[in-house]
């Protein structure tokens, strides 16, 4: 047998090895046999009494304005919205299966969240996540900052569910090397090389600090009063700023210079005068012991200190929801009015240690987060009161990387989880980035309800990642393996459906694909499916969270 005979041998032996164990996959996973169990749900009597004051938070508002709150979600739709808030992408074939096999009476969204809890792709999604309001999207300067320890460094503490105010602490406190010590790029980022201004920017550091964990936006002030009220002054700002004023950069990295003062001119004066550091409110719980930033980290994040558990709350509603609860998130006022629910989270984050798994259970809870995003009456659809309200789940675009992951993992049978081959990772992460490069990024503004546009539409009827992720490809693609390993057209429609929208097929939809694949066989059944996943790809509900 010659070399190039036995390569191609080689070959078919592996593609038919590949889809036999796909159609084993299949048939086990969706037509018989009994899947991996879902992780024990444990009993939390605390999230129980806190869900209680903010549910009836939210009951209490939409009585007074007469809306009625739309029926409670299905558990796969509570499903998608989770795994798309926390991990980039929906459940997969595999893990819709394990939900479905929970046993009755079982709560889907506590058992869910502790599946997506035990992978560590949920750190580093939501480390990410966090990551834009704490540095932003930018690569910063060249060789003292690297954005991606930083990241890494981020999940680890969310992996171990480190207290969030502790986190916090070790971004305003850091000292040392970037690359040793991750948290110092919160400082390092601000460093402008070759300019004028040595180490790093205290009015930088002052404006990312206010918005980032006050959810105060303090750095309108750097160059006059509030011009919109009387609350905020410009020496608010500059006092802010002159906490990071001693935060000093040698070749040991970042460090503590005492001697360095912090100094500005005030519109309408003439010269610059030196600025004490100062915190702009709740000076009766503001401790002077330690240095500079030390003595604002505690102060951030003292338990008195609400503006700090409201911003925590505010960002990681809008991540699970894809829309903040006040808007915009980075301005809440300080002394309210909050909207419904706001201060029962607040409460209740606070007093569990500020522990964000916790808070992230009890948004998920939360009769609003369980609610239909349609009203199941066509006669009487959802209103944009009950919309307002939080009364129905609000129908967002997905983020570009949501869109990206949705099409990677629609076209795998098995979740691309952190049990992942790294090659297989490694593949995801390069279509990820070059699909978002193409279809757009909103960077730090990622809350603000922009929609679709022609060129991201073009992008997923026509792009690379779309064409690859469905075209005939029995040893990659979904769509292939359905074509070959589906014991019948039924099968073969249901596991489409599923795995680009997380639900069944209506009967309408059924009775209309059964029909089009009917006859069909070899090459033309699998063009056959291979259409019908690019066409549930590129239908406007795949690329919304519903």
């Amino acid at each position: 047998m010659s070399f190039s005979l036995y390569k191609a041998f080689a070959r078919l032996i592996v593609l038919a090895m590949v889809v036999v164990a796909a159609g084993v996959f299949l048939w086990r996973h969706f037509e018989s046999g009994s899947p991996a169990p879902l992780p024990t749900a444990k009993a939390d009597n605390s999230l129980e009494s806190g869900l209680v004051g903010v549910n009836i938070a939210f009951r209490k508002a939409w009585a007074e304005a007469g809306i009625e709150p739309a029926p409670e979600a299905d558990p796969l739709t509570l499903a998608r919205r989770l795994s798309l808030a926390l991990t980039g992408a929906p459940p997969s074939l595999e893990e819709i299966r394990r939900l479905e096999a929970l046993p009755q009476g079982s709560d889907p969204v506590t058992a869910w969240l502790d599946h997506l809890f035990s992978d560590r792709r949920s750190a580093d999604y939501l480390a990410e996540r966090f990551a834009r309001a704490f540095v932003g999207v930018e690569t910063g300067p060249f060789l003292v900052y690297r954005r991606r320890r930083l990241v890494n460094w981020i999940g680890d503490q969310l992996e171990s569910n480190r207290a969030y105010d502790a986190i916090v602490r070790d971004l305003v406190t850091a000292e040392g090397l970037w690359t040793t010590r991750p948290e110092t790029n919160f400082i390092t980022v601000t460093l402008e090389q070759g300019g004028d201004k040595k180490g790093p920017d205290e009015m930088k550091l002052a404006g990312r600090t206010s918005r980032a964990f006050l959810g105060l936006s303090l750095d309108c002030m750097q160059c006059h009063d509030d011009m919109f009220g009387d609350r905020w002054k410009q020496s608010d700002f500059h006092q802010m700023a002159s906490f990071f004023a001693q935060a000093d950069m040698s070749l040991t990295g970042i460090h503590e210079n005492r001697k360095k003062t912090y100094e500005t001119r005030y519109l309408g004066k003439t010269d610059a005068v030196e600025v004490p550091p100062v915190v702009p409110y709740g000076s009766s719980f503001f401790d002077e012991g330690g240095n500079r930033r030390q003595q604002l980290a505690r102060w951030i994040t003292h338990p008195e200190n609400a503006p700090f558990a409201r911003a925590a709350v505010n960002r990681t509603w809008a991540i699970l929801f894809g829309k903040p609860l006040a808007d915009p998130v980075d301005n809440l006022p300080v002394d309210g009015p909050f909207p419904p629910g706001l201060e029962e989270l607040a409460v209740e984050f606070t007093a569990s240690g500020y522990d964000l798994r916790h808070l992230i259970r009890l948004i998920a809870g939360s009769d609003p987060f369980r609610r239909e995003s349609r009203s199941g009456d066509p006669d009487k659809p959802i209103t944009p009161e009950q919309e307002a309200g939080w009364a129905a789940f609000p129908v967002t675009p997905l983020r570009p990387e949501q869109v990206a992951g949705a099409v990677i993992q629609a076209s795998t049978l098995q979740a691309l989880d952190s049990h992942t081959h790294i090659l297989q990772k490694f593949r995801r992460f390069n279509e990820t980035q070059g699909f978002v490069k193409r279809y757009g990024d909103l960077g730090e503004k990622e809350f603000s309800g922009e929609s679709g546009t022609i060129p991201q539409r073009l992008l997923l009827m026509n792009g690379k990642l779309v064409r690859d992720r469905t075209g005939q490809n029995p040893l990659m693609n979904a769509s292939t393996r359905l074509s070959k390993c589906s014991p019948t057209d039924e099968a073969a429609i249901k596991a489409a459906f599923l795995a680009a929208f997380t639900r069944y097929p209506l009967p309408a939809e059924m009775e209309y694909f059964v029909a089009s694949l009917a006859d069909s066989k070899g090459d033309s059944r699998d063009r056959a499916l291979t259409d019908l996943c690019w066409a549930l790809i590129n239908a406007t509900e795949f690329s919304w969270n519903r």
